[in-house]
């Protein structure tokens, strides 16, 4: 076992350890005494009797649930913070030690550093292995010469390079604009491919499989990936190829992404803070240690016969990267994350867009997780340690306990709590933990820790929507296996030009400005809000729950906060 993964197996059972003393150390058998004295129904009112009815049936039947249900969240509470707090200590370890991934893997410039493509050196550009880009499209009107230009300006001798563009835009005027925009850089020497194929199973899954099965393809050595609204730097293939070519055993190299609209709301600016947590904190703990973690789907490059030897590009979930990387790891593969090579995107700028690609996101690994347990248990090829990691920490606490608690917890269990008295909500797991969360996610993002209390919000609006879809995907209910593209922009958002006020309307009329779920809920939030400033008793949760319910109520009218003067 090598260094990195010993280390992070032993930092991770710990961690694991931790979790399993704290939730044995919780005290299970609470349950509040029930008095059994009270009025007797004859001299009682008929009033009075009902409350008395309510009295005993709350404490009797309704307590106890909901307290089970506290404790139940109460673990898995602790199994999130331990789990967030391990891959934080790994990152920031990372980070102070200077341990890169050029010193955990070989990696050597290549000769002549991209020139001799330009020099027009034979011997040189010998020396670099084939390189296929592929950029799957589909009715990418405003980004398509983003993605093209920026492939076919990549540093690598062009005899070396094809840039294969997968189109399956169902729009003829998309096609043909693609299609040109192709040729045009092909009559500038660009060895570029355009291809098409008839209907569009699979996604795009289908597409990078067909793309795959052409002849000059299977004469690539690597394949680098980008959606359509990502501009890799030119010296992208040079600073990452390296690392596949000097290391056998390396299935994946994974960029991080940067957005050129992270300021154009506050939408933005809390979608950068969630994705800067997972690039910066998971993929980095992740490859540190065990050489695994999800492929984004993007900004990546693939040996190809890894890739093959998983069985290449599958269309049975929504999340064909993470599926692919999962069953490439279980071959014995190891990824590499490269955080200093960055690739710029572009975030969705609308809530709905958002909500479905979280949505896409969240149920597609969920079912993944249902697809691929026993696999990873009967794997062969991969340690029992690393087992263990991936089905607890990858799959079970990041795809369902995570947004799990989340909306449980802090949406359902908390503000019905102030209708129910005889409910014990321990402080350290309503208070003390969400606060430690809320630290390990700033910790490496120092500069958003000024919105964490609106991410705070944001993110219990949006566990509404990740708890739908892990259900959904762990049940393959009807919806699980929808595909719907992010719609992109395709332009650049400066932030001298952001003059919108805070909290304007993202959409026009009155039937697509309500979002009915998110309404509905803050009327559950705001009663339950005005029940618990009337009728406090020991807590008070009125504050926090009229922040949650006025983030369900502003969301579900579309307002996203498109000003930038003060982010």
């Amino acid at each position: 076992m090598e260094t990195g993964e010993a280390a992070g197996a032993l930092l991770f059972v710990l961690a694991a350890a931790a979790a399993v003393a704290a939730a044995v150390a919780v005290n299970f058998i609470y349950l509040p005494t029930v008095a059994s004295g009270g009025p007797s129904p004859s001299s009682s009112s008929g009033v009075e009797r009902w409350v008395s009815a309510w009295a005993l049936v709350r404490s009797r039947a309704v307590a106890p649930a909901l307290q089970a249900a506290v404790w139940a969240c109460m673990v898995m509470s602790v199994m999130l913070v331990v789990e967030a707090t391990y891959n934080c200590a790994v990152s920031v370890g990372v980070k102070l030690l200077g341990w890169k991934p050029e010193h955990r893997f070989k990696w050597e410039p290549l000769a002549g550093d991209g020139d001799d493509e330009e020099k027009g050196d034979a011997a040189g550009a010998a020396y670099y292995p084939t390189v296929m880009v592929q950029i799957p499209m589909y009715n990418e009107l405003e980004v398509y010469k983003l993605s093209i230009g920026a492939a076919c300006e990549l540093k690598w001798p062009k005899e070396r390079l094809i840039v294969q563009v997968l189109d399956d835009s169902t729009d003829p005027y998309i096609k043909n604009l693609v299609q040109k925009e192709c040729e045009s850089w092909a009559s500038k020497g660009v060895n570029v491919k355009y291809a098409t194929r008839i209907g569009h199973k699979g996604f795009k899954a289908g597409a990078l499989k067909k793309g795959m099965e052409w002849d000059y393809a299977k004469q690539c050595e690597y394949i680098a990936l980008f959606d359509a609204d990502y501009q890799p730097e030119p010296d992208f293939l040079l600073r990452t190829v390296p690392f596949l070519m000097h290391n056998s055993n390396v299935a994946l190299v994974q960029a991080r992404w940067v957005f050129v609209n992270d300021r154009a709301s506050l939408l933005t600016r809390i979608q950068k803070t969630f994705l800067d947590y997972h690039f910066k904190v998971e993929q980095e703990a992740g490859s540190a240690t065990f050489s695994f973690f999800s492929f984004n789907g993007t900004a990546g490059v693939w040996r190809r016969e890894a890739i093959n030897d998983a069985g290449g590009w599958k269309d049975r979930t929504t999340v064909e990267d993470m599926d692919l990387a999962v069953r490439a790891t279980l071959k014995g593969w190891k990824f590499v994350y490269v955080g200093d090579v960055q690739v710029k995107s572009e975030l969705p700028s609308t809530y709905e867009a958002y909500c479905r690609q979280q949505f896409r996101w969240a149920c597609g690994s969920a079912n993944l997780f249902r697809k691929m347990t026993w696999e990873v248990l009967v794997s062969k090829q991969v340690s029992p340690l690393k087992k263990f990691y991936m089905i607890y920490s990858f799959f079970l606490v990041r795809r369902v306990v995570a947004p799990t608690v989340a909306f449980v917890l802090y949406n359902i269990i908390i503000p019905v709590s102030v209708m129910i008295p005889e409910v014990f909500l321990p402080i350290w797991g309503v208070a003390y933990i969400p606060t430690a969360l809320t630290v390990v996610t700033a910790i490496r993002n120092p500069e958003n820790l000024h919105i964490m209390p609106l991410w705070i919000l944001f993110e219990s609006v949006m566990s509404m929507h990740r708890i739908k879809a892990a259900v959904a995907g762990l049940l393959e209910l009807p919806e699980f296996n929808q595909w719907i593209v992010t719609q992109k922009v395709g332009h650049n958002v400066a932030e001298e030009n952001c003059e919108v006020p805070l909290l304007q309307k993202a959409r026009q009329g009155l039937r697509n400005r309500v979002n009915v779920p998110e309404i509905g809920f803050s009327v559950f939030l705001f009663t339950c809000a005005s029940y618990n400033l009337v009728f406090h008793g020991e807590t008070s949760y009125f504050i926090n729950l009229y922040l949650q319910g006025l983030a369900f109520f502003l969301l579900g009218l579309n307002f996203i906060g498109t000003s930038c003067c003060c982010l």
